[in-house]
């Protein structure tokens, strides 16, 4: 599933001067956030509120709420995905004061729009605060940023990070699954040795090697309620960095630009072996590469240290409520609702194959059973214990979409042998810096 996918084509400019946690009031006679103020109750007679999501399928999971729910009513807008221009939508609209009441929103891209002062903050409102203990600990965290008395959306989907590999090849070949990060770098010369390449480098999807930097101990952004600090050469980072480099400098990997035919074409030729990727990945191989039913199986990212059980996370989004709602306790209850919900989650899964932020999720019946195209193996339950063992306290900055940009030019350049990624890193680094300053967001030196 390539909903998450990242897109270059769209530079979203940040026009606030404000700090991540100086971005809502909680006086709502002065304008501020209602729900934040305590006063996220229900609305006089019946209901309408406005959506806005690139989820496909979308229409048949909001009609099982509105068959149920005739005082709320849930009318649905589609788009591009964020980056595809969604995203800019919101912006304008939460400029002119014409936000839909709900929207979809990554979790790298929620600080932008809390920089905006565009979300509001759910704080206030009882159901919303009781649901924390059913998601799993670090998707609650990227909603609220790690914040005592701060929700700025309900968790919808997670990527946690896995190790997708051609089962026939590597068995065909006597080469060992990797468990460590040194032993897949073993297997890469072998495969290399055997006429193909452990994988493909992406130089353009800076989301993936963002994932692989989280589980090394990466952590690019933080806030103190203040300023912003940026550190996207800091140790776990630098050394996912150099290891890509070294596999990169020995021609072990290949470097073809990802979502492209191209791409799907090396793994369903078989000319690329292993995908280190998301579980949303599982549907990418099974459209991408056809020809490969029965011949890949999934096993955990491999580790920095033997024994450890650390993951990454790849994507993922929330169903926030914009701060121009004039409904926030009917909006966050349809948004409780199609995210936690058995139905609703059992729905999304079905139609868009997301994989659900909430514990439970993790055990609807069809994350539960072997999938064919993987030979039957139960590949979700990989997934569901990664999920367990992501990091909770990985913060995204609240300019992605140009950190994204900055980095891809970096990294492509360094594919084609000018520079190295932690040359990219540093460029992107200062140019991140820089952006902020230029927008008046405080950063500290």
């Amino acid at each position: 599933m390539r909903i998450t996918m990242r897109m270059r084509s769209l530079s979203v400019v940040l026009a606030s001067a404000l700090a991540l946690g100086a971005c809502s009031s909680t006086d709502s006679s002065e304008g501020g956030d209602p729900a934040a103020a305590g006063n996220c109750a229900p609305s006089t007679g019946n209901v309408t509120l406005t959506y806005t999501t690139w989820i496909p399928g979308i229409d048949k999971v909001v009609k099982l709420w509105n068959d149920k729910n005739p005082n709320i009513q849930v009318k649905v807008q589609t788009g591009p995905n964020g980056n595809g221009g969604t995203y800019a939508n919101f912006f304008n609209q939460i400029k002119a004061g014409n936000t839909p009441d709900l929207g979809h929103i990554e979790y790298d891209a929620l600080p932008s729009f809390r920089v905006q002062d565009g979300l509001a903050n759910l704080a206030g409102c009882g159901e919303v605060t009781a649901a924390k203990d059913q998601f799993v600990d670090w998707t609650w965290g990227q909603v609220t940023f790690g914040e005592q008395d701060s929700v700025y959306g309900v968790p919808q989907d997670a990527g946690p990070m896995a190790l997708f590999y051609r089962k026939d090849l590597f068995e065909k070949n006597n080469i060992p699954v990797p468990t460590t990060w040194a032993e897949y770098a073993a297997a890469a010369e072998k495969v290399k040795a055997a006429g193909g390449y452990i994988t493909n480098f992406s130089q353009s999807d800076i989301n993936q090697f963002a994932g692989l930097s989280w589980q090394a101990g990466g952590r690019w952004f933080a806030n103190d309620g203040a300023k912003w600090t940026v550190n996207l050469q800091d140790e776990g980072t630098t050394k996912v960095a150099d290891y890509w480099q070294g596999l990169i400098d020995k021609k072990l990997v290949s470097s073809v630009p990802p979502w492209t035919t191209e791409w799907d074409n090396a793994y369903n030729k078989g000319n690329a072996w292993t995908w280190v990727s998301a579980v949303w990945g599982a549907n990418s191989i099974i459209s991408g590469a056809p020809d490969t039913k029965g011949k890949w199986a999934v096993a955990p990212m491999p580790q920095w240290t033997a024994g450890d059980a650390k993951a990454g996370n790849w994507g993922g989004s929330a169903t926030a409520v914009f701060k121009n709602s004039k409904h926030p306790y009917e909006a966050a209850k349809f948004a409780l609702w199609l995210n936690t919900s058995e139905e609703a989650l059992t729905a999304l899964n079905s139609e868009a194959q997301l994989y659900p932020a909430t514990k439970a999720g993790a055990k609807l019946p069809a994350l539960t059973e072997g999938v064919e195209f993987y030979g039957g193996q139960k590949i979700y339950d990989v997934f569901a214990t990664a999920s367990t063992q992501v990091a909770a306290d990985f913060v995204w900055g609240p300019t992605m979409t140009s950190t994204y940009a900055t980095a891809s030019d970096g990294f492509k350049s360094a594919v084609s042998g000018s520079g190295t990624l932690l040359d990219a890193l540093k460029t992107t680094q200062t140019k991140t810096v820089e952006n902020l300053k230029s927008q008046s967001i405080p950063v500290a030196e």
